[in-house]
């Protein structure tokens, strides 16, 4: 059976993503992991460092100004499961409205990016690069600061990777992540509802708040 973009979705709204060997095998092959990977939205964690990398505002943020560049920046390393077909799915997702790219750029150049799916009030992280020291986590702090404010509930990652685990990055079971992504898929949030943040010093801020407000919660 051919993928398309249709079946794509249908996937993930069941759990499953798909990935190849190498950005040359032509083959694709579906991925259910046992433990997932999630970034929680009221736990994205900005280091004192961060902080003050993200007030620098020495950087400009764009939602879906270039796609290709995105992906094409992620699949730009000796080992990628993103080969020719996958690059073409999302592409089409892309032009479909349910695949998202947020770039960042210094002087003019791309150096940084994350993109991925949105079903229901779900957005499944597919992959991220970075081409300048902290242009990832950039990337990363700019999405969350949007997807909360847009109505979103979950950010699947896949996977946990020491990268993230640092970020707020946890691992639940496929059990419970197919309960959240249940949850989930019966709302509709829209990730071009609401603006990208006017600096990074509202992104700390509104960071800072979420956290505060998710740990009050947590105590009480």
């Amino acid at each position: 059976m051919s993928v398309t973009p249709e079946l794509l979705l249908h996937a993930y709204r069941t759990g499953i993503f798909p990935m190849a060997e190498r950005h040359d095998d032509p083959e694709i092959f579906w991925v259910d992991p046992r433990r997932r990977g999630i970034l929680p939205l009221d736990g994205f964690r900005i280091s004192r460092s961060l902080a003050k990398r993200l007030r620098r505002d020495d950087y400009k943020v764009t939602l879906n100004a270039d796609f290709t560049g995105v992906i094409d920046g992620c699949a730009d390393r000796d080992e990628t499961w993103i080969n020719a077909e996958i690059r073409d799915l999302y592409h089409a997702l892309h032009i479909e409205g349910r695949a998202h790219a947020l770039e960042v750029w210094m002087a003019g150049e791309l150096v940084g990016g994350v993109y991925g799916v949105t079903v229901g009030a779900a957005f499944c992280g597919e992959s991220m690069f970075s081409r300048r020291r902290d242009a990832s986590k950039i990337a990363l702090a700019w999405l969350m600061d949007l997807l909360r404010r847009t109505g979103f509930m979950l950010f699947d990652t896949q996977f946990l990777t020491p990268h993230l685990a640092t970020l707020g990055g946890i691992e639940i079971t496929r059990h419970d992540y197919r309960a959240r992504l249940s949850t989930a898929l019966k709302t509709e949030a829209d990730i071009l509802s609401a603006p990208l943040a006017h600096a990074g010093a509202e992104v700390v801020t509104r960071n800072a708040a979420a956290t505060a407000a998710a740990t009050t919660s947590s105590g009480q």
